[in-house]
């Protein structure tokens, strides 16, 4: 009988059957390599294809409660691993969208739960010191900035530290400080105004209390 050739698509049992046992084993092996590139290949090629999964909800119900058990479990492996090899203090808590609780505690899951909002508490206690602290510090701030401000505006109104300013802040200055003038002028006036008021009514009340002193001189005279 005459040996068949051999090709790719031909069986290595079929075309070395009539070869020496080790050409045989080797020629299966060739053949077995390729089989297993070509699989490798193709794998490869549905991974590229298929992408990566969207970060959106699932709208079939079969597929998300195939991903949720699929990827529950994953997160419940991770988690006992982390506490396993890390020897790292792990509580994890799931809930289905149906409801039902999934759970995994490394040690106790109330001691966790307490540790955690004792941690938690502690920590935003010292936040809100800081942040207190903080905002003193700010407000500090501003008013040292506000002070040096009026103190700055205060000795240039009053003629001094002039050298740095430019045209169009003496030209302000000027006009707030006639401004300044404008009104202090018409208080004084106000003030003068009042003062003659009083004077004069002093002035009647005298002269109402002269003629009363003469009337009375005048009939005890009589």
């Amino acid at each position: 009988a005459t040996a068949e050739p051999y090709t790719a698509a031909t069986s290595p049992r079929r075309a070395c059957r009539f070869w020496p046992a080790d050409r045989r084993r080797e020629i299966f092996l060739v053949w077995f390599g390729f089989r297993l590139d070509l699989w490798w290949e193709k794998r490869r090629g549905a991974k590229m294809v298929r992408g990566k999964t969207q970060m959106k909800r699932i709208e079939n119900p079969t597929s998300r409660q195939v991903t949720f058990s699929k990827r529950r479990g994953g997160l419940l492996k991770k988690a006992f691993e982390l506490s396993v090899l890390c020897d790292a203090e792990v509580a994890l808590v799931v809930f289905s969208p149906r409801g039902r609780l999934y759970e995994f505690a490394s040690s106790s899951m109330k001691n966790t739960i307490e540790r955690y909002k004792t941690v938690t508490k502690d920590n935003l206690g010292r936040q809100t010191v800081q942040q207190d602290i903080e905002k003193v510090k700010a407000d500090a701030e501003g008013l040292s900035k506000k002070l040096d401000a009026l103190e700055a505006c205060k000795s240039k109104l009053l003629g001094q530290n002039l050298e740095e300013c430019s045209i169009e802040e003496l030209q302000s200055l000027e006009v707030k400080i006639e401004r300044s003038l404008l009104g202090i002028r018409a208080m004084k006036t106000r003030r003068f105004e009042e003062q003659l008021s009083t004077l004069r009514q002093k002035e009647m009340k005298l002269r109402q209390d002269n003629e009363e002193l003469y009337s009375q001189v005048k009939m005890d005279g009589q």
